[in-house]
């Protein structure tokens, strides 16, 4: 593929998105109150999603045996685990960065590698973090509800937190390789691993939400909000779980109820605790 037709299509993205989010909406949350843009942005990466996102993780599944693709999840987790305790840190909560890093060396070692979640066999609970939430503690509003293009749900400080995450990234995980076509293919395998995970979220929404956006958007900043407050354990009214079975009725750290996954590879929120991909 030439650089003229990475431009055209890059050129016939940005066109579409812009004319999808013509339209206005009338009353819109207060919280969205771009929801206009926001829809049109949310049906262009549902397109995508279920053009190219969605079945190449089907196919990931289908073929990849259920171990291998626990051990890929739980590897990419435990490198995430680093840049989680630094965040932690950062947000003066020096209990859950102990306990992030000491899962992280626990399951480095004994779960070889971290390709076994030896730490939360052993009930010590993940606790997802990232530089988005770090701003929110640091007395940052989120600002508007906004839908990026490819990535998905998002606000004006969990984007800004992005480039935080992105130079973490630099120092903590994948982007600490040198070998360019090999951080790149890592690069890939985590966005195939993070939807192939969010399959049977992504599912759930399709036929129970009667609007996907909607139950989508507040869901996420639900679940952002807790993240920011640090609800602690026992606090679980204010945690969104969305899991079929009801899951554990037990106490939860601060952001690790499943979040219902809309299109885009950033959807669920950075830091996702969703479960292992299960076989389609």
């Amino acid at each position: 593929m030439n650089k003229n037709t990475l431009t055209r299509i890059f050129a016939m993205t940005a066109a579409g998105v812009a004319l999808a989010g013509c339209a206005t909406v009338q009353n819109p949350d207060p919280r969205d109150p771009w929801e206009g843009f926001n829809r049109g942005v949310y049906t262009f990466n549902d397109k995508v999603d279920r053009a190219v996102l969605r079945p190449i993780a089907v196919g990931y599944t289908k073929i990849t045996p259920q171990p291998v693709q626990s051990c890929i999840h739980n590897m990419f987790n435990n490198v995430a685990d680093i840049w989680g305790a630094a965040n932690s840190m950062l947000q003066g909560r020096g209990v859950d960065a102990i306990n992030t890093f000491g899962r992280f060396l626990f399951n480095t070692t004994m779960g070889v590698a971290g390709c076994f979640d030896v730490a939360t066999a052993n009930g010590a609970k993940r606790i997802p973090n990232d530089f988005g939430t770090t701003l929110g503690v640091w007395g940052i509003g989120q600002g508007p509800y906004l839908v990026l293009p490819f990535w998905g749900s998002s606000t004006i400080r969990d984007t800004a937190g992005l480039a935080g995450d992105f130079v973490g990234n630099q120092w903590t995980s994948v982007g600490a390789i040198d070998n360019v076509p090999l951080r790149n293919s890592l690069y890939g395998l985590l966005v195939v691993d993070r939807r192939a995970s969010l399959l049977s979220a992504s599912d759930t929404v399709d036929r129970v939400a009667l609007d996907p956006y909607s139950f989508v958007r507040d869901a996420y900043l639900q679940r952002r909000a807790a993240m920011v407050l640090g609800n602690k354990a026992g606090d679980t009214n204010n945690l969104p779980n969305y899991d079929e079975d009801g899951g554990d009725n037990g106490a939860k750290p601060a952001g690790t109820g499943t979040v219902p996954a809309g299109p885009g590879i950033g959807g669920a929120g950075a830091g996702t605790s969703a479960p292992a991909p299960a076989r389609q």
